[in-house]
């Protein structure tokens, strides 16, 4: 599955759940507008078959003009059509809502995604950071109306962020069938041993608009925490033969209702590195998850 964004969305890599420093700025559309039109490049030059490689972008942000965002029936279609002609493709596999919009009626938010569906230029439509009701909410009113509910919603989820991928996406799986697409499964990188309380200048946290990263790195709590937790982590890794970055993917995917994990790489090695976690899922086993549990310590509730 390859992600791309019609609009300036999410931090690359996720976050706590604050905007992104571009918030309502073009910077991050011109840097997604020149992703796209390179992954467009590299689809077309390769020549593989559509059906072999799936395709996903995400709308929200996007122009300077008012009607250049949010989730209008308006912005909805000519965001995706911008992005369909970047990528030089006739339909994505999935749009996203990149999360919702209160400016925007749910109705006429369901209805456009219907209809971009409907003509062919998207297969499915999902959302991004959209709360448990919300999801619920789009569902009723695609029933109610005999129009498209969403198949699957994008969300953080990761050994320290948990309350939604364990307590409420779970319920929305088995009541409605939506499945998770999670993202951030390395913490935007703190359950690795890169940062460890610093900021090398090749890593992600240096580039522009990721001063949040470099903040959070460098918290007391971003040192301490994490790091601490990770190390804690290192001699499970060990005995399984992996890395704890590995081990974190892998917990990701064995995760019930998820669908896919989203991993942000800057190598080829690094992307070998992360995929390594499938070998890995197979030793997750409940025994094995009981005792990352008692080590992290933030095993949410279980529902009566």
């Amino acid at each position: 599955m390859v992600g791309t964004r019609a609009d300036n969305g999410e931090r690359w890599g996720g976050g706590e759940g604050t905007d992104p420093p571009w918030k309502g700025q073009c910077f991050g559309h011109r840097l997604s507008s020149r992703a796209e039109r390179t992954l467009g490049n590299i689809l077309k030059s390769k020549g593989w078959r559509r059906s072999s490689y799936v395709i996903t972008t995400k709308i929200f942000w996007g122009g300077q003009a008012e009607t250049e965002r949010g989730l209008s029936r308006k912005h909805i279609i000519e965001g995706l059509q911008g992005s369909l002609e970047r990528l030089q493709l006739g339909y994505v596999d999935i749009v996203f809502a990149n999360r919702s919009d209160p400016n925007s009626p749910m109705e006429e938010i369901v209805r456009a995604m219907t209809y971009v569906i409907n003509q062919g230029l998207a297969l499915y439509w999902g959302t991004s950071r959209w709360g448990a009701a919300e999801i619920m909410e789009a569902y009723s009113m695609a029933r109610q109306f005999n129009l498209i509910p969403p198949v699957c919603e994008q969300a953080e989820h990761h050994l320290f962020q948990r309350e939604k991928g364990e307590m409420q996406l779970p319920e929305l799986y088995h009541k409605i069938g939506v499945g998770s697409v999670t993202w951030s499964p390395l913490a935007c990188g703190l359950i690795t041993n890169k940062y460890d309380g610093r900021v090398p200048d090749t890593c992600r946290a240096t580039i522009k608009g990721y001063q949040w990263l470099k903040d959070k790195v460098q918290s007391e709590g971003g040192r301490k925490q994490p790091q601490a937790k990770v190390m804690d982590l290192l001699p499970m890794a060990h005995q399984l033969g992996c890395t704890v970055a590995q081990l974190a993917i892998a917990w990701c995917l064995r995760s019930e209702g998820v669908s896919s994990v989203l991993l942000g790489v800057s190598s080829a090695a690094q992307l070998l590195e992360h995929l390594g976690a499938l070998q890995v899922l197979s030793q997750l086993t409940p025994q094995t998850v009981m005792e990352i549990d008692g080590l992290l310590g933030n095993k949410p509730p279980s529902k009566k």
